[in-house]
């Protein structure tokens, strides 16, 4: 039995960095805002998954400044931004109460009904069973593009052949010593790249040759650290069972190099596996179309738009998609400058009421390589959320409301 619930505000799907970042903007606005959510907390990747680092932090105000400063005041932000999940988990989770925004954990998107080129509700399965959200104005912050895809919306995936970047499964581990483990340390006092092979020497050494020839331990706090080892090649986001199968082997991968490591001695004696990711993270989806796209020649150029509302200044950075060439990260020899996300990227060209958010606004592979990670997530969502409540306040579409507004209100 379909339950409705009415809403004349925006409907958010997808409480990750992005999604919940236009939650605590649009309720901010005054906006009746509902955000659904299939896990059980906020944040997506960057908690649930584990991911700790938030990558082009540094240049961010908004949200992502405000929970720079919650992070470093509760002792929970280790060196170049890394952030202990759990506590990143709570100050969502308080800043979208806070703000007034209605969260609904436990619920996954299932279906999306449409009257011509806008949608009219989206429909969800839960313990409470089926259940149709109408609303006025939707933001998909699922990463993965469902919302827009299950609405007809036309997207990409990977290179257009659907060769996409592998993904990961992340975890914490502790019983071992910063100081002892520092030359390990992507975050620590010899760098990222040494950090990295020197590591990758380590589980060598231990009888361990990892998917990822990057290996990466970052230290959190006191004697907690994430653990960054593997790659799971050709899992598409749209394949159930693909990912199933990856995550096993992810983190059967993960137990066997801390046993590895362990069994080295000397300063891994203590070390423990505290917590595999509940869900596997996955770097590439669908991309939407959008009134903008985003391309390489963008990142090359530094390209400034009119209507901008983030600056990216993380380069191009793809995992390779094929073991076979090399099981890495690189940029592919592109060497991009500083460039600006406008606004127009995160209108979807084909549903004029659904708004972008994240990594699946409108690009191309490698320009998604670049503006995919956590900081600029959080950012694009906090302008898709303020996007959002404009047009719900002025009972216009997204693709009318003033780019000055928005701009002006993000500060």
């Amino acid at each position: 039995m379909t339950v409705l619930r009415a809403s004349d505000g925006v409907i958010i799907c997808g409480a990750g960095p992005s999604g919940t970042a236009a939650a605590i903007a649009a309720a901010r606005q005054g906006v009746k805002t509902y955000l659904i959510e299939r896990s059980g907390s906020l944040g997506g990747t960057w908690t649930n998954g584990l991911l700790c680092k938030v990558l082009d932090a540094e240049n961010k105000g908004g949200i992502m400044s405000e929970l720079v400063a919650h992070a470093q005041n509760a002792n929970a932000l280790g060196p170049d931004y890394v952030f202990d999940p759990e506590v990143t988990k709570y100050a969502l989770e308080r800043m979208c109460l806070e703000a007034g925004v209605e969260i609904r954990y436990h619920t996954q998107l299932v279906g999306v009904e449409t009257v011509g080129n806008r949608i009219a509700a989206v429909v969800t399965e839960s313990k409470s069973g089926r259940e149709k959200w109408p609303g006025t104005v939707f933001v998909d912050g699922t990463g993965d593009g469902d919302l827009g895809a299950l609405a007809g919306c036309s997207f990409e995936v990977g290179r257009g052949n659907r060769e996409v970047q592998p993904a990961s499964l992340e975890a914490l581990i502790t019983g071992i010593s910063p100081e002892d483990v520092s030359e390990y340390l992507c975050n620590g006092p010899c760098g990222p790249e040494p950090a990295k092979q020197n590591l990758l020497r380590e589980l060598e050494r231990a009888g361990h040759s990892p998917s990822y020839s990057k290996p990466i331990i970052f230290h959190i706090r006191e004697d907690l650290f994430a653990l960054h080892i593997n790659h799971q090649y050709f899992v598409q986001a749209d394949d159930a069972d693909g990912i199933s199968q990856a995550t096993l082997l992810a983190r059967e991968e993960l137990h066997r190099a801390v046993e590895c490591l362990r069994s080295l001695g000397g300063i891994w004696s203590g070390l423990r596996l505290l917590w595999t990711s509940d869900f596997l993270g996955i770097r590439e989806g669908r991309r939407i179309r959008g009134l903008y796209y985003i391309t390489i020649d963008d990142l090359l150029a530094g390209r400034e738009h009119y209507d901008d509302i983030c600056k990216v200044s993380f380069g191009v950075d793809v995992h390779s998609p094929d073991p076979d060439r090399n099981k890495g990260a690189g940029n592919e020899g592109f060497a991009a400058r500083p460039y600006g996300v406008p606004l127009r990227a995160l209108i979807a060209q084909d549903m004029e009421n659904l708004i972008l958010s994240g990594r699946c606004i409108s690009g191309d592979f490698l320009s998604h390589s670049s503006y995919r990670v956590v900081g600029n997530a959080v950012q694009i969502g906090e302008a898709a959320g303020v996007l959002a409540a404009l047009s719900v306040k002025e009972g216009i579409a997204p693709q009318d409301v003033n780019y000055a507004a928005v701009q002006e209100l993000l500060g």
